[in-house]
């Protein structure tokens, strides 16, 4: 075992049966966020083509990563309130809105190719990427919270005590699963064994009310799996997604809109303003025979106009575009924090522009065959963690058996029988162990920097808070009142606003740090280092050098692990520590050798300091020869 003590490790392949169980598992993990953006939508009869879409979009993602990135991709959240939209073209413009969003991580993914990630690390450092992936499983948070209360049918829908026991006992099932040590096949799959543990008990509660007619009781919806089976037929077993290619070409030919997208966006809209479809006081029926009558409905009420225009084509542009961008910051927080769990850094190995491609083109594909741009799924990332199997190739086999089971018809109802309480009980681990992975690389900044302070509380609040940016209705359309508006929503927002702290925080720093930034630009690093170091006694730099000499030739420390190992050895104070943390850089000096003793070392270092102290003199004394108040003594 390495390391990361990962049980497999990304190029590892487990036995088929364990293969096809571990890749149930991470199916299940993505599956609740997956099938609630067609939901969100307005569009759920589309489920299975969003499963599709997340199927061939991971195996695109996994290509152009040379199978060297265990993410799984699916529907994004990112852009739902940039569908309304699309929607209003109906799938031609959920078409276009999907390409877009792909095509521009394709335009990032060229120009990080020709100019490099250097200006990305400068814009993006650690101290917003941390909060940034803290944040998204934050903003998670009361989704899962939300559902781990709510039963699937009944008077007491929206809040049940029972619903929460259920959804508790399934969390403390995956907790236990997880931390217990026995059995290594059972560590492995602890939210299958969560689910159907959870799932066992909402039904036993649910069969009570049903046979003593208890409304408090009845947790789970059997209606689907009756609906599926009253008039058994072929579609009761097979269905075929609605593939948007293939629906939009066939509102090019026909010029007219799907009638079950109809149906579902009259669905919709009815929950929200039921007078829409009154005559009078009668209701009309919301079926495809009446998607005629509905579709008029919808064009008056200005929230459907049909074939796709110019104007329709800039608007969903302007809709969907800037999400894209700013989506580029999850993109980077998520393969960081999977880096940092592999411990091999994705973004040099298959590198940024790969990545980039990846879910790019995995987004368009997921749109095109599926509903809905793609984007890397924070839970497949805790699912990776938590049961320690980074292989691709359950990752892969997760995307087979997507495409596979978006066909079949049973799949998708006994999906939907799933209750809302269970997967709030698993979300409760998933999002939890997002939220960490970002407070985990709070180690590495120093939050006693009020720039690094002011930057996390910056992002913190203003992402819980759920502040975003809504720009003023804009007018989509010369013909009719079409309006919408163009949101960012929090997580980009509270990522902006980061950024934005950040370097103007860095701007406004003193005098003092303005020089030494000039000094590291002017005068080789390595010389910086070695001036600064100089305040030290030649014997504590020895020592140090003497204890990290064996090393030399095999491992490349980072500042946090020097810092924690001298601390944990008790060599040294904090106070010295804390100065002490680019000793590494002393390896480079000049006629350095780990066998050399103590004493030579001394004389070495007093020789190089002499050095290093006559070139860094003079150039400060330059930078200051025509400023005769400023004293020069501080910086030296």
């Amino acid at each position: 075992m390495q390391s990361n003590e990962l049980i497999y490790q990304v190029g590892d392949r487990p036995k088929f049966k364990n293969l096809l169980l571990y890749s149930t598992q991470l199916l299940l993990a993505i599956l609740a966020a997956t099938v609630a953006v067609p939901v969100a939508i307005g569009v759920p009869s589309q489920i299975p083509s969003a499963i599709l879409g997340a199927g061939v979009g991971t195996i695109v993602y996994i290509l152009f990563t040379k199978g060297k990135s265990p993410i799984v991709v699916s529907s994004s959240f990112a852009y739902i309130a940039a569908f309304p939209s699309a929607l209003a073209f109906g799938y031609c413009g959920i078409l276009l809105g999907g390409i877009l969003s792909g095509l521009m991580y394709v335009i990032i993914a060229i120009i990080v190719k020709f100019v490099g990630v250097h200006w990305i690390n400068r814009i993006l450092p650690p101290v917003i990427i941390g909060p940034v992936v803290a944040l998204i499983g934050l903003s998670l948070a009361g989704s899962a919270m939300g559902n781990i209360v709510s039963a699937s049918q009944g008077e007491f829908k929206a809040y049940n005590l029972v619903a929460l026991l259920c959804g508790l006992v399934a969390f403390f099932t995956v907790v236990i699963c997880s931390v217990q040590m026995r059995y290594k096949g059972i560590k492995l799959i602890p939210f299958i064994i969560g689910i159907l543990v959870g799932y066992g008990l909402a039904s036993i509660f649910t069969a009570i009310g049903n046979a003593t007619n208890t409304d408090y009781l009845k947790i789970i919806d059997w209606t689907p799996v009756q609906k599926l089976f009253t008039n058994v037929s072929w579609q009761s077993f097979f269905q075929v997604p609605h593939i948007s290619l293939a629906e939009g070409i066939k509102e090019l030919i026909t010029g007219q809109p799907d009638p079950q997208f109809i149906v579902d966006q009259a669905n919709f809209y009815n929950a929200i303003h039921p007078e829409w479809f009154m005559i009078g006081e009668v209701k009309i029926e919301i079926v495809i025979e009446n998607a005629k009558q509905l579709t008029q409905i919808l064009v008056d009420n200005h929230v459907f106009v049909g074939a796709l225009s110019w104007s329709g084509v800039g608007a969903i542009v302007l809709a969907f575009c800037p999400i894209a961008i700013v989506s580029f910051a999850e993109h980077l927080a998520d393969h960081k924090n999977m880096s940092r769990i592999i411990e091999h850094d994705l973004l040099t190995d298959p590198g940024l522009t790969r990545t980039l491609l990846g879910d790019g083109v995995g987004s368009i594909s997921g749109t095109v065959l599926g509903i809905c741009p793609n984007t890397s799924y924070g839970e497949g990332i805790a699912c990776v963690a938590m049961t320690r199997n980074a292989s691709v190739i359950t990752t892969f086999t997760t995307a087979c058996i997507c495409i596979i089971l978006s066909f079949l018809a049973p799949f998708s109802t006994a999906l939907q029988t799933i209750p809302s309480c269970v997967m709030g009980g698993i979300c409760l681990a998933l999002y939890g162990y997002i939220s960490v992975s970002g407070l985990r690389m709070f180690k590495d900044i120093n939050l006693d920097d009020n720039t690094n302070l002011l930057t996390v509380c910056s992002i913190l609040i203003s992402g819980i808070g759920g502040l975003i940016l809504l720009f003023p209705p804009f007018k989509l359309l010369s013909i009719g009142v079409i309006e919408g508006s163009m949101q960012i929503g929090s997580i980009a927002t509270a990522m902006l606003l980061g950024i934005a702290t950040y370097h103007i925080c860095r701007r406004l720093t003193n005098r003092t740090s303005a020089v030494v930034s000039e000094v590291n630009e002017e005068v080789k690093y390595e010389d910086y280092v070695r001036r600064y170091l100089k305040r030290f006694e030649p014997e504590t730099l020895a020592t140090g050098l003497l204890t990290f000499g064996f090393i030399h030739e095999n491992v490349d420390f980072t500042v946090a692990q020097l810092s924690n190992y001298l601390r944990s050895e008790e060599m040294l104070n904090n106070r010295t520590v804390n100065e002490l943390v680019s000793l590494i850089k002393l390896f480079q000096f000049k006629g350095y050798k780990p066998e050399m003793s103590k004493n030579e070392i001394i004389q070495l270092i007093r020789k190089n300091c002499q050095e290093i102290d006559k070139r860094t003199d003079k150039f400060l004394r330059q930078k200051f020869k025509k400023k005769k108040k400023t004293s020069i003594d501080k910086y030296l």
